[in-house]
């Protein structure tokens, strides 16, 4: 068996920052930290930072007055802001910087007179935050039939913007349907979909047509992940998204002499190799490794933790 493992693959430079952020506030303030919703969307980092005594909330009601409390990368909604400031929390913000472009393009757009279209999966923590910016004035899209549902005319002033981990071929399937539909509308002045998401979906595109099975590393409730499987199946090959090597099936592989092994921008390196052991391990594989695109992207800790560090230091 040969493996291509693909290249960029696992943690993008918001994830890194995100967990970074984390692990730098635990020591700090001691493992006493909430983080609202998961830091990302990935189990092993979840369960990781849970044996650590990190508790995940989904409502504020669960953090205590006062208590420490980081955002994750996904962001949140102003109406969570408000929210931990009447509790007195004391707020850390790891939401990674290209979601919080997305929130600012929300905000100019709205106060400039704009009806917004967010491309999107319902439900998601990203969608759900950026949504937040402008609750009354933000239509959510998924699909372009869902284009075709939408009530505004040609004289309505309208702008777009995306979910950062969409797959980025169905989203370019939203945006032209809105471009057909309607002529005028605005869009970002930079692509919403993230370098690591784009990135990555290239490497699958290119190297699937080569591998007979595909193994994404990842999470069911990750987005981008999901998308990373969904490619692989576009383009007509057996694919599964896993958490780890504890899910391999060797009937999976049964005549298989190619697998390709990429993981979402929120998994690990670590469960990419144990997967990579367990191949050599089964079935004797070889590994490659097969560079798409090089990345080469770093983001700083938030301001509220470099002041936390900076009074550790005197």
């Amino acid at each position: 068996m040969q493996v291509l493992l693909a290249n960029p693959r696992g943690f993008c430079a918001g994830v890194n920052m995100a967990i970074e952020c984390l692990e730098e506030a635990i020591r700090l303030c001691g493992p006493d930290i909430y983080v609202y919703h998961e830091i990302v969307h990935n189990k092993y980092v979840v369960d990781r930072f849970t044996k650590l005594g990190v508790q995940f909330v989904n409502h504020l009601h669960e953090v205590p007055h006062g208590a420490y409390l980081l955002y994750s990368a996904h962001g949140v909604s102003p109406q969570i802001r408000d929210e931990s400031r009447r509790r007195n929390l004391r707020t850390i913000d790891a939401t990674c910087p290209l979601v919080t472009k997305v929130h600012l393009e929300a905000i100019k757009f709205t106060n400039e007179g704009y009806r917004l279209i967010l491309i999107g999966h319902e439900g998601h923590d990203e969608v759900i935050g950026t949504m937040g910016e402008a609750p009354q004035n933000i239509s959510l899209v998924e699909t372009p039939e869902d284009v075709d549902a939408l009530p505004f005319g040609p004289d309505d002033k309208l702008a777009f913007l995306t979910q950062t981990t969409l797959s980025v071929s169905e989203a370019n399937r939203v945006i032209e349907r809105l471009r057909e539909r309607f002529p005028q509308i605005k869009c970002p002045p930079k692509e919403d979909i993230c370098y690591a998401t784009t990135n990555r979906q290239e490497a699958v595109t290119a190297l699937a047509p080569r591998a007979d099975v595909v193994l994404v590393l990842g999470s069911q409730n990750s987005s981008n992940s999901q998308r990373l499987k969904e490619l692989a199946v576009e383009v007509g090959k057996p694919a599964y998204l896993i958490d780890g090597a504890h899910e391999l099936r060797d009937e999976w592989f049964a005549g298989a002499k190619t697998v390709l092994v990429t993981a979402g921008a929120s998994a690990p390196e670590v469960v990419v190799e144990e997967v990579l052991d367990q191949l050599v391990a089964r079935f004797g594989a070889t590994v490659s490794t097969e560079t798409i695109r090089q990345e080469h992207v770093h983001f700083p800790l938030p301001k509220e933790l470099r002041a936390l560090q900076a009074t550790a230091a005197k």
